[in-house]
């Protein structure tokens, strides 16, 4: 079976699906690997390490993208030198990637009208069983520390408290909001750095990784009921929920230096967590980076496209942050997709056990329809 590992071409991208040493790993299960040409180079990986790991590189796009599967980091887009990559897919392929199911499940429509297996990364379910393959996980982890060194960068002060012959300097105060993997690594570099932290959640459950880390746990006087669903993720809540939540997180804004928001929704907008009131309550030079920019953001001034100043308050919309990242991303992508490969893919030939839970949920598209009942819902007008 051939595998087609295409460069990345979606705006700001700069991971590789595979790594010369994933490489050699699917090789190792009889797989032909084709490489396009510079697919690694943004993330520090040259085609003669390809090479040197037994893939072929390939001059030729088209090419690649005519493997029986072809594993993507980003969604199929369209292509400078002509043509969308989806119409390079050949029918009966497989496809594996992020393929934004829930926040873009007309793709899902497209991939199912060209007769391609897709998987999407996102739909991994997280169960012991897959936690090799949660890729989520993975690029939350690279997302959380990003964040902190991105807020570090961007404040006035250093993050630890310093006694020196000129005086002490006190240290910088965090806010974390949400503490899934982003928001716990978050934690955890910022605490590394020197900072006083503190962390909030809509989940109590997680007080006590957050408490583990070295932060405090904010509660706030909010009833969120069952804030956590199956696979682990918070829930919506009511507006009136969010507004009493908006005017308490405020309070707590207005001391602190830096603040970093991580809640999401998935298949919704971000819920609004930071309005104009508590941006304009922290002190000037004091620095906000959200994490759900791209699904609406979850402060009020979030652009998704560029940073910016109210009042003095510095706001980083933190979009697709492990590309920032692409060696470490790609290294720990590359082994969430050679892991998954190998339970698709066990004796080197694609065998699609729909019984199995990991392969079944994971599934998109399948022989021409769209294979998970969420997505096929939010195509026919459900939510």
């Amino acid at each position: 079976m051939k595998v087609g590992i295409p460069k990345e071409v979606a705006g700001g991208e700069r991971r590789v699906a595979i790594t010369p040493d994933a490489a050699r790993a699917l090789i190792d299960l009889s797989l032909e690997v084709g490489v396009e040409s510079g697919a690694g180079l943004e993330a520090g990986f040259a085609d003669a390490d390809y090479e040197a790991a037994g893939a072929v590189v390939e001059e030729s796009a088209a090419t690649v993208f005519a493997a029986d599967l072809v594993l993507k980091v980003a969604a199929p887009c369209e292509r400078q030198e002509g043509g969308h990559e989806l119409d390079w897919l050949s029918r009966g392929a497989a496809l594996v990637g992020f393929l934004r199911p829930l926040d873009e499940p007309e793709l899902a429509a497209r991939l199912a009208e060209h007769g391609i297996n897709s998987f999407a990364m996102e739909l991994v379910p997280r169960i012991t069983r897959a936690q090799s393959m949660d890729a989520l996980s993975s690029m939350s982890t690279i997302a959380g520390y990003r964040a902190v060194i991105l807020a570090a960068g961007a404040l006035p002060k250093i993050f630890p408290m310093l006694v020196t012959a000129a005086g002490t300097i006190q240290p910088a105060r965090a806010l974390i909001i949400g503490a899934g993997v982003a928001g716990l690594q978050a934690i955890a570099t910022a605490r590394r750095l020197g900072a006083v932290v503190e962390a909030y959640d809509t989940r109590a459950a997680v007080k006590e990784q957050v408490e583990s880390l070295g932060a405090r746990f904010v509660e706030l006087d909010l009833d969120s009921g069952d804030a956590e669903d199956a696979g682990g993720y918070a829930t919506a809540q009511s507006e009136a929920f969010y507004q009493r939540q908006r005017e308490e997180l405020g309070r707590h804004m207005a001391r602190c230096d830096f603040v970093i928001t991580t809640a999401l929704v998935p298949g919704q907008r971000a819920p609004l967590l930071i309005d104009e009131a508590a941006v304009k309550g922290m002190a000037s030079g004091s620095v906000i980076v959200d994490l759900a920019a791209e699904l609406g953001g979850n402060c009020a001034y979030t652009d998704p496209e560029a940073e910016r100043v109210v009042a003095g308050v510095r706001i980083i919309p933190g979009v697709n942050l492990p590309s920032q990242i692409p060696a470490n991303a790609s290294q720990m992508y590359a082994k969430n997709l050679t892991t998954l490969v190998k339970h698709l893919a066990p004796e080197g030939e694609l065998v699609l056990d729909l019984e199995d839970e990991i392969t079944r949920g994971a599934l998109l598209t399948h022989e021409g329809r769209v294979s998970n009942e969420r997505v096929s819902g939010l195509l026919s007008g459900g939510t």
